[in-house]
């Protein structure tokens, strides 16, 4: 009555090449989530720069229509639109000719930077 027990599980090799199979993508994928940090911060500013640039089109639509008050730089168009956050940007200060194309620069917290363009009303 020699019964011998089979025993079942992986062996030592099949679980080292799993092991290194896992750091191998490890190793290629954590590059590409670690950019992403910074791709996220200048879709941020990106998203914040059109908002102004749609507030500069409003400004000058509501001054072609002689209505509400004239934006006289970048900054001031910080007044028109609603929703720009109050902190972690920079707006430079550039004049807004009459019916003339500026370029306006902003600057996030973290460094990011884009310049759009804002219409002088």
């Amino acid at each position: 009555m020699n019964k011998q027990h089979e025993q079942s599980g992986f062996t030592l090799i099949e679980l080292v090449v799993v092991i290194v199979i896992l750091g191998i993508l490890a190793a290629t994928a954590l590059p590409k989530f670690v950019d992403m940090k910074a791709q996220a911060a200048q879709a941020a500013t990106d998203g914040v720069a059109g908002g102004l640039a749609a507030a500069s089109a409003s400004n000058y639509a509501a001054r072609q229509m002689n209505l509400g008050s004239a934006a006289a730089n970048c900054t001031a168009l910080v007044n028109i639109m609603v929703q720009y956050p109050a902190t972690g940007y920079t707006l430079g200060a550039a004049a807004l000719t009459s019916g003339a194309a500026a370029s306006c620069t902003l600057t996030g917290s973290n460094g990011t930077t884009n310049v759009f363009q804002a219409i002088g009303a």
